[in-house]
């Protein structure tokens, strides 16, 4: 055979899934879209039959319940993709129910035969296959008549030239052992964890094949516009291809002192912490930062965990929130996936061609986590500051850390090895008041200072004045208190 035959891709309709498929549903393929009860999968097959039905691409859907197909799609209704003027016409509903109880399943295969002989659908759905299993256990079908039932089913539908979906409730992929598992060309794998407090909906490409699926498991939201998948946050090399850290790029804070102390500003591509207890002034900083990039021509992006849009305090922000040179994420919902937030920064950065990113807080982000997610937070955020850097972008996180006074750390999370550059913001207890100082801990593979000098917040912005040792009080001799290593 010289010529490769060439299997079209059909787009699902279903935002992130053609990503996690390789392209698409291949064409006349023969799929298994199975999973827990109540984990989407009818919502799914409903949005990609929608979807992809036409004058010219007809689909017959087969329900073998017990309830109608018109109480099913009430329901159906209420999502944005159902499109009413389909029905009948490029969508045709076949109930089932009625040949399933009498007990012959040759004769509800030579239904679903005949209604895809008649209407000559280009895609073929049965909802639910596993219904259809439970029924012929609980008859006097035996075994060996479930399983002809099975194999049947299944030639049948990969012997048709249309685009077939098998719908049914499984428990987990390693535990089923079933024929259509071997013969159907995809299966989607769908599930609802609840974890604690939390319910998160998984999906993962068991087999496609043909093509190149995105392994892994993927986490996705059933929202009011239908199924929305978020796929795992993984860094391509060839994102990087247009853009290498080498540290001569640098990016001023906003803050020409603060620009020395870290030895000529942030490099480019960089990942920066910035620490310090509350109120020490982190997102002051980081909005000088986002306001130095406006200045220089490069948009920015503020994901704000700890504050709503209306509820950023400062003026200088709002402002360039207003404006449009600084977009937000309103990460307020609680209960998301790494994924999910990661979605929406990319998008947002894409879209505004941003350059500078902050995530304030940590601790926020941590919160805003699913619980099921916060378990492995480190790894998350470690995927999420990879992808970010890997397009290039510049980012700035905030975390907030208890001043103990006589500990010195530099994150609550222990990923202060995340980061390529650390700034620590600290108080210090002199002659009776409260003084904040500020350190450059560490700038990756360049120079920078060692010195801890005082600084002030006035209103949208911070002055950074004399080092510690300067302190006219400390050198004249005067009793002070430093409840800190120094």
């Amino acid at each position: 055979m010289k010529n490769k035959v060439t299997i079209e891709r059909l787009a699902t309709g279903v935002p992130g899934l053609d990503d996690l498929l390789g392209g698409g549903i291949p064409e006349f393929s023969f799929n298994l879209v199975a999973g827990t009860p109540g984990s989407g999968k009818t919502t799914l097959a409903h949005q990609i039959m929608f979807s992809l039905a036409g004058p010219e691409r007809r689909a017959l859907f087969f329900t073998v319940l017990g309830e109608p197909p018109l109480k099913m799609l009430r329901y159906q209704q209420q999502f944005p993709f159902f499109d009413i003027t389909k029905i009948n016409q490029s969508i045709k509903f076949v109930n089932l129910a009625a040949d399933l109880l009498e007990g012959d399943f040759d004769r509800v295969l030579a239904r679903i035969a005949d209604e895809v002989r008649d209407f000559l659908p280009s895609l073929v759905f049965v909802d639910s296959f596993r219904s259809v299993v439970q029924s012929a256990q609980a008859m006097d079908a035996g075994a060996s008549g479930l399983q002809h039932f099975v194999q049947h089913l299944g030639m049948q539908m990969t012997s048709w030239q249309a685009t077939t979906f098998l719908i049914g409730e499984y428990l987990a992929p390693e535990a089923e052992s079933s024929p259509v598992f071997t013969v159907a060309d995809g299966i989607l794998w769908m599930s609802q964890l609840v974890h604690r407090d939390a319910m998160v909906r998984k999906i993962q490409v068991v087999k496609m094949r043909g093509q190149a699926q995105s392994l892994g498991v993927h986490t996705f939201r059933i929202n009011d516009d239908g199924v929305q998948i978020f796929p795992r946050a993984i860094l391509q090399t060839g994102n990087t291809e247009n853009f290498a850290i080498s540290g001569d790029k640098r990016l001023s804070m906003g803050i020409p002192l603060l620009d020395e102390m870290m030895g000529g500003g942030m490099p480019a591509g960089y990942s920066l912490l910035v620490v310090g207890p509350s109120g020490s002034g982190k997102t002051v900083l980081a909005t000088q930062f986002l306001a130095e990039g406006v200045r220089a021509g490069e948009p920015g992006v503020i994901a704000a965990f700890e504050k709503s849009p209306n509820q950023l305090l400062s003026h200088q922000l709002n402002a360039l929130v207003k404006s449009g040179d600084v977009g937000v994420i309103d990460t307020r919902t609680l209960d998301l996936s790494i994924d999910e937030i990661l979605h929406d920064l990319v998008v947002m950065i894409t879209r505004m061609k941003a350059k500078r990113v902050v995530i304030d807080s940590l601790s926020g982000f941590e919160l805003a986590l699913a619980s099921v997610f916060r378990e492995d937070f480190r790894e998350s955020l470690y995927r999420m500051i990879a992808v970010l850097t890997g397009m290039g972008v510049s980012v700035l996180m905030t975390a907030e850390l208890e001043d103990r006074y006589t500990v010195l750390r530099f994150s609550s999370f222990g990923n202060a090895f995340l980061a390529d550059a650390i700034i620590m913001q600290r108080y210090v207890e002199i002659t009776g008041q409260f003084k904040r100082v500020i350190s450059v801990v560490k700038v990756r593979a360049s120079a920078h200072s060692k010195d801890i000098r005082f600084f002030d917040i006035e209103p949208d912005h911070i002055t950074i004045g004399a080092p510690l040792t300067d302190y006219e009080g400390i050198l004249a001799g005067q009793p002070t208190r430093l409840h800190h290593p120094l």
